[in-house]
């Protein structure tokens, strides 16, 4: 069988939780017999990329890979004929959307991977209302086309797939869950103290996209510390920026960028407790990733944070925050409800080995 992976995602941002999966979803299937894989992606001309997969004869600048004008030229001008030229007998989507346009090759199946419904539910991040407008519309189209003419879709976490069905109730046969895979921390955490980190912290990964909630969260930490000198510092993987102005310089709050996996890692492990008051959320990546060196977790109920945290994790509202106050002087007063031992086992269900296990039923499926 002959495979065909949509790559752009890797050329935009290697380092993403999307191209984490592309990866995942590459060696996985790399590891299956008789599969045959190949690799289409735009690429700068001149690129060394280009060497590695195929792409069109016209050059795009990695930023811009995604613009729609771009994906358009891809999807239609592009990838038919070349999902024919090579024999494709099954493309897979790795970003929501990006499937080829009619003509559709003959004898051609297509998945699409699709991790979250947010473009098109929730405002995002643009630089003017004219260009959210234009994506909005754009990715919105793009995902259904997608999502309508895929004979199969691949979500993350049932959440995911429910939404799905509710946006889209004619593709509910088609829908698949595949749980992202989470290859924790093979090497040695990195040395922090030049960081000068407070000894005891609670940790936030991601505070860029609103539907994270960080600002309702610090809010509530803040008036949680005014009550009690037990509620830890905080530390936040992200800019300061992406927070209200009153918040940015609040005592015991400070804010990382440019951290590598090394101090990700030793940032987990050293973290009282990782927090994710997303309300909404299509898998959850740092929950997981905190849960696999054993640090305990509290997130916000409601979406797929519900499903990939272990039971006995604290839960709460993305909503009230009286309520988020209480818990917090509560969590700060207490010990941990799981060993590290029980977070690290929980953590495993998303191993490469049960992702490969997953995803080659899914294949078997469709041959």
């Amino acid at each position: 069988m002959r495979i065909g992976l949509d790559y752009r995602t890797v050329g935009t941002s290697p380092q993403s939780g999307i191209s984490r999966q592309v990866y995942a979803l590459e060696t996985a299937l790399r590891a299956l017999p008789q599969i045959e894989l190949e690799r289409f992606t735009v690429a700068p001309l001149g690129d060394a990329s280009r060497l590695q997969a195929h792409c069109p004869s016209w050059g795009c600048a990695k930023t811009a890979m995604h613009q729609p004008h771009n994906r358009l030229r891809f999807e239609a001008g592009f990838l038919p004929r070349a999902l024919r030229e090579q024999h494709i007998d099954l493309y897979i989507s790795t970003f929501n959307m990006g499937l080829p346009l009619p003509p559709k090759p003959k004898g051609l199946r297509t998945v699409v991977l699709l991790h979250d419904l947010f473009q098109i539910t929730l405002d995002n991040y643009h630089a003017n209302r004219l260009k959210a407008l234009i994506y909005k519309t754009s990715d919105r189209l793009s995902i259904a086309w997608a999502v309508r003419s895929a004979d199969r879709v691949w979500t993350p976490s049932q959440y995911s797939a429910d939404e799905t069905a509710r946006l889209f109730p004619e593709a509910k046969a088609k829908i698949r869950v595949l749980p992202n895979q989470v290859d924790g921390f093979t090497g040695l955490p990195a040395d922090l103290s030049a960081r000068q980190l407070p000894k005891d912290y609670w940790l936030l990964v991601g505070t860029r996209e609103l539907r994270k909630n960080v600002p309702f969260w610090v809010d509530a930490w803040q008036r949680a510390r005014r009550q009690s000198p037990a509620v830890p510092e905080l530390v936040l993987v992200g800019s300061l920026e992406h927070l209200p102005a009153s918040q940015r310089s609040l005592p015991g709050i400070r804010a990382l960028s440019g951290v590598s996996d090394a101090e990700l890692h030793a940032l987990y492990r050293q973290a009282s407790r990782l927090w994710q008051p997303s309300y909404a959320e299509g898998f959850g990546l740092p929950v997981i990733e905190a849960l696999s060196v054993g640090t305990p977790v509290a997130v916000a109920s409601g979406t797929s944070l519900d499903e990939i945290t272990p039971p006995s994790a604290p839960r709460f509202s993305p909503t009230d925050g009286p309520a988020l106050v209480q818990l917090m002087l509560d969590l700060a007063q207490r010990p941990a409800e799981d060993a590290p031992e029980q977070c690290r086992q929980w953590a495993e269900r998303y191993n490469p080995g049960a992702y490969r296990r997953r995803l080659a039923e899914l294949i078997e499926e469709l041959q």
